[in-house]
């Protein structure tokens, strides 16, 4: 049989990968690795954002494989990582893939298997110097994307007392699982996760739960916040719980409240109030806080959340958090729940306010209706506290 041409009909919407980056990069490469790259790629082509905990979500990878394969993608040249001013990951520039020397060749396939030790970036300068692509002859070119690749992100390292063997599921024996089942506190735990997941337990499962207990020294209260965590960005795969309790080992994560604590900083809400809020750095713990206030004790979604950042954004540069806080708090106060309360609210606002006696005539501006808070009055009692 001869040979084939092999062609397309339609050439729109495609993501162009270089052949370079096949023959030289491509092999050594492991899958999470190859993944994050591409997929940059791709959004890259459409103009399009993402971020750590999107990239986590698309591939069901944990932030901590994500971060690693950036890294990974940084130590060969293909792409940089930019910072803010309190080190936090801002944004990723690709880099045009160039043909490797021999030696470098070399080391590129021998990064897969240092791949676990990366730590997390805990020092944003000192780890981009140290991190650097090494140069060539020839300078390779920058690609420099019109939009950043990543929204900021808070990232945390690895305690460096932590063994890695720590972190590896060992070959539990099948008495080892019988005593671990027969305990009533374990016992009952994994009849709650069963609850959790809708099926019966199969041993490798079971195992993982033990490894959790066991290895990791999760309590039964961690476990049980881990899998609702999980199960709520639906993921049931134990291969994933698996990873997101690694990760919050090595970040010395003992307790549920610890753990909402640190995860809820990667929560996709959390970015789009602190977008709606004009902010463009990592929440700070008393700005997520805040958050926590709003979405947790007030029960508030984004569709009343934003409607308090808009007014705040037009009625202040200053302490927005603050500002927003007082918002949802009266309308809380008020009996708000949903946006459609919200027009209410402003109405019985209105009835209660003093209505200012005025002098002179009207003019054709004091025919509209005036805004339904003092955002003046706001702003002067929050700068006096």
């Amino acid at each position: 049989m001869g040979r084939l041409t092999i062609y397309k009909d339609n050439h729109a919407d495609v993501t162009a990968v270089s052949n370079i980056f096949i023959d030289e990069y491509m092999k050594d490469a492991n899958d999470a690795q190859l993944k994050v790259y591409l997929y940059l790629l791709r959004m890259t082509g459409a103009n399009l954002p993402t971020g750590i905990s999107d990239l986590a979500d698309k591939f069901n990878h944990t932030e901590k494989d994500v971060l690693r394969a950036l890294k990974y993608w940084e130590k060969n040249g293909l792409l940089a990582l930019e910072y803010d001013r309190d080190g936090n990951l801002s944004g990723i520039r690709l880099l045009e893939p160039y043909r490797l020397k021999p030696e470098k060749k070399a080391e590129a396939g021998t990064n897969t298997k240092t791949d676990t030790d990366i730590d997390t970036i805990t020092d944003a300068k000192t780890d981009a110097k140290i991190n650097a692509p090494a140069k060539t002859e020839a300078e390779p070119k920058e690609t420099i994307p019109d939009k950043p690749l990543a929204p900021v992100v808070s990232l945390v390292s690895r305690p460096a007392a932590a063994e890695p063997d720590s972190y590896t599921k060992p070959s539990y024996t099948l008495d080892q699982l019988k005593a671990f089942q027969s305990d009533e506190e374990t016992s009952q735990l994994l009849f709650i996760v069963e609850q959790y997941i809708g099926k019966t337990l199969t041993p490798s499962e079971i195992k993982t739960v033990f490894f959790l207990s066991d290895r990791l020294g999760f309590s039964v209260d961690l476990i049980d916040y881990l899998v609702q965590y999980c199960l709520e960005r639906g993921k049931k795969d134990f291969r994933y719980i698996e990873k997101v309790a690694v990760s919050w080992a090595q970040q010395n994560i003992t307790t549920p409240e610890q753990a909402e604590k640190q995860t809820y900083k990667y929560d996709r809400i959390v970015y789009d109030i602190m977008k709606a809020l004009g902010k463009s750095s990592a929440p700070t713990a008393k700005e997520v806080d805040f958050i926590r206030r709003w979405t947790k004790v007030f029960g508030y979604g984004m569709d009343v959340i934003s409607v308090a950042c808009e007014r705040t954004v037009l009625g202040t540069d200053k302490h927005r958090f603050e500002y927003a806080d007082s918002i949802l708090n009266s309308w809380f106060r008020g009996g708000v729940r949903h946006a459609g309360d919200i027009a209410g609210a402003d109405e019985s606002f209105k009835r209660t306010k003093p209505v200012p006696t005025r002098t002179g005539a009207a003019n054709k501006f004091n025919q509209f209706a005036q805004n339904s808070y003092d955002f003046d009055a706001l702003e002067k009692e929050l700068l006096r506290n």
